[in-house]
């Protein structure tokens, strides 16, 4: 049981979300927005999240789409993990949702919900950074296409919700790989997990669990991606030129994270020089 009382409300169009929105704001409500429902849940029960109005977004058109539109693929924001995997229309995402949380879970969260999770580790936009992808974001100022990483840190405007996302068609079936280390089973909270993929011969890879927030670093994936060194020399550069400092928490020592990160970038070379 949530704790507390709440409107609810099921727009089923963006207009209506965020008129809905103004006028319970206007009226000195607490507003919340989801596509899912399972982080609303369990933050409410744990005494972490009030609200006093809830719009659930599941009733928009165009956040249940999951198809391809000219050059692009067009995710809503409520397509669940399990959509995605089944549907596999995007190997590397397909392959990153299957590590999140268990099957039955999966059948409910959303990959909206993921992306603007209250949670740092946000897995599903680590493929999304590398396919250079963007999300379609709404709010009282109208419509406005942004980079993925936009979403990394989770930090909209008031009043803004996430309705698709859009990935270039030619960016979905290159090779790939998808790695993660949890501290006991493979659906837990990351040590540290990448998305890596292929392009033009490069290697673009982007990192979660190491720091706050998601990322993909351009340094980085330079020294990777730089052939006048051995694999051992190109991870320990890469290592060492990481743009934030790594988390030491209740999960993993900044250490152990060090180690791991060091494991998953072998095994990354290892995938990739193996496919064609």
């Amino acid at each position: 049981m949530i704790p507390f009382n709440f409107d609810y409300f099921k727009p089923d169009s963006t207009e209506e979300a965020i008129k809905t929105y103004t006028s319970e704001w206007k009226l000195g409500k607490k507003v919340v927005y989801f596509t899912g429902g399972t982080e609303v849940i369990t933050f409410s029960r744990g005494g972490k999240m009030t609200a006093d109005a809830v719009i659930d977004l599941k009733g928009i058109p165009d956040c249940t789409v999951l198809e391809m539109v000219g050059e692009k693929l067009i995710i809503g924001a409520a397509i669940t993990l399990n959509q995605l995997i089944e549907s596999d229309v995007f190997p590397l995402l397909s392959e990153t949702a299957r590590r999140i949380a268990d099957h039955t879970s999966r059948n409910k969260i959303t990959i909206g919900g993921n992306l603007m999770s209250k949670l740092n580790y946000k897995e599903c936009i680590l493929p999304l950074l590398v396919a250079e992808a963007v999300v379609v974001i709404v709010g009282p100022k109208g419509m406005e296409e942004l980079p993925a990483e936009k979403l990394a840190s989770g930090i909209l405007e008031e009043g803004t919700f996430l309705t698709q996302i859009k990935v270039p068609v030619s960016n979905l079936n290159l090779p790939y790989t998808s790695l993660k280390r949890t501290r006991t089973t493979k659906v837990g909270y990351p040590i540290v997990s990448l998305a890596a993929l292929i392009k033009e011969d490069r290697i673009r890879v982007a990192f979660s669990g190491l720091d706050e927030y998601p990322f993909r670093s351009a340094v980085v994936e330079a020294t990777l991606n730089d052939r006048t060194l051995s694999d051992e020399q190109r991870i320990s550069k890469a290592i060492a030129k990481l743009p934030t400092s790594i988390s030491d928490d209740f999960l993993a020592s900044k250490g152990f994270r060090k180690f791991t990160l060091g494991i998953l970038l072998t095994e990354m070379n290892t995938v990739l020089e193996g496919q064609p």
